[in-house]
């Protein structure tokens, strides 16, 4: 038994050591694409509006495939690029919500808007989740790798919405996609209600 005690003692000593707190460790290029990689999978707002421009492109069909999550992670890099330089955007969560309710309405009433349209709306959804993205980011990362990872998961999760939109049967798509779309609306309804409260 005492052979054990010791090393035991030991480590448990060391314990206090490691109590710091996370601002205080180095973090490198890894750390920076990890935890970029990761934020949008954060919240559940951010991970249904990027599915979600996914499955409306797929409903929208043509161009909007690539156009809509193209125009999303654009804005998305300048709303976090602006983030970043210190500028105020109050309006940048108001706008999150809104994107959640217009996509949902989007896709619940099978709108099919233009293309300069849906690309314009969509864009404005990604400059407001992108500006809450970089004014979230953790302090002492390296912006560039963090917003690196962040767009390799907001691609994967607009990639996500587009594969599953298309290997949907078609009869059974217009009903799944619809009913997607109220359930959009009734999260957004809810994170209303519960942020008011």
């Amino acid at each position: 038994m005492k052979r054990f005690l010791s090393p035991v003692l030991l480590l448990l000593s060391a314990l206090p050591a490691t109590a710091h707190p996370a601002i205080f460790h180095k973090l490198d290029a890894a750390d920076a694409a990890r935890i970029g990689f990761f934020h949008p999978f954060s919240g559940l707002d951010h991970l249904l509006v990027m599915v979600a421009v996914g499955l409306w492109a797929v409903q929208i069909g043509g161009r909007a495939l690539w156009l809509l999550p193209c125009s999303f992670v654009g804005a998305m890099l300048a709303g976090g690029t602006a983030a970043l330089s210190g500028f105020h955007a109050p309006v940048a969560e108001s706008g999150i919500l809104a994107s959640i309710v217009l996509l949902g309405a989007a896709l619940g009433m099978a709108w099919r808007p233009s293309l300069l349209i849906a690309s314009v709306f969509v864009a404005a959804a990604g400059l407001c989740h992108g500006y809450a993205h970089g004014s979230e980011m953790t302090a002492g990362l390296i912006p560039a790798v963090f917003f690196a990872g962040m767009i390799a998961a907001t691609s994967l999760l607009h990639a996500i919405g587009v594969g599953s939109g298309l290997l949907m049967v078609r009869p059974r798509f217009v009903i799944t996609i619809r009913v997607a779309g109220l359930l959009i609306l009734s999260f957004a309804l809810c994170n209303y209600i519960f942020s008011v409260l």
